[in-house]
């Protein structure tokens, strides 16, 4: 199996980087878990790769020498911003607030509940109550009359409430 990507050294700085530049993102958000941290990285390893092109693409391995400068450039991103971790003499709470898990939790069974809708049911209730539609636009998406988009909204919303009350019965 050869090699399809062609030789750097005989690349200008923009063929090499319009040829790379899909690869490099997609490295970089593996090592940052962020589309914006990627882009970032990439964008300041390929200003010093730039700057540097006569020798980097001299190197054995330009890609692994950019990819090595987005790593640096990723990291030196994250020492700048100052997410640092501290050691502190003692923990103190800081949430005063209600627990937000039991509506986490809530929202989970509400949607687990909602998949074993209808299809239509469960899309009229997601246009209604996520995308926050009204009934003439849920009934030109789902093709239908406004009446029988109220009326799957209205039956969803028993079957759920009817699935809710028999699992809250069931585990208290």
């Amino acid at each position: 199996m050869t090699d399809a990507r062609p030789d750097a050294s005989e690349l200008s700085f923009d063929a090499w980087v319009e040829v790379r530049a899909a690869a490099l993102l997609r490295f970089a958000y593996l090592v940052t878990g962020s589309q914006h941290a990627a882009e970032d990285a990439v964008q300041s390893a390929l200003t010093r790769a730039c700057e540097k092109w006569s020798r980097v693409r001299r190197t054995t391995d330009p890609d692994a020498y950019v990819r090595r400068m987005v790593v640096n450039a990723h990291v030196s991103g994250w020492r700048r911003s100052g997410k640092r971790e501290l050691s502190v003499a003692e923990v103190r709470p800081t949430r005063t607030g209600p627990d937000h898990a039991d509506a986490v939790a809530r929202d989970d069974a509400v949607w687990r509940v909602c998949t074993g809708l209808p299809r239509q049911q469960r899309a009229a209730v997601v246009l209604r109550y996520y995308e926050d539609l009204e009934y003439a636009e849920i009934a030109a998406i789902l093709d239908c009359t406004e009446t029988t988009a109220r009326s799957h909204v209205h039956r969803a919303l028993t079957s759920l409430r009817a699935e809710l009350e028999r699992q809250e019965k069931t585990d208290g």
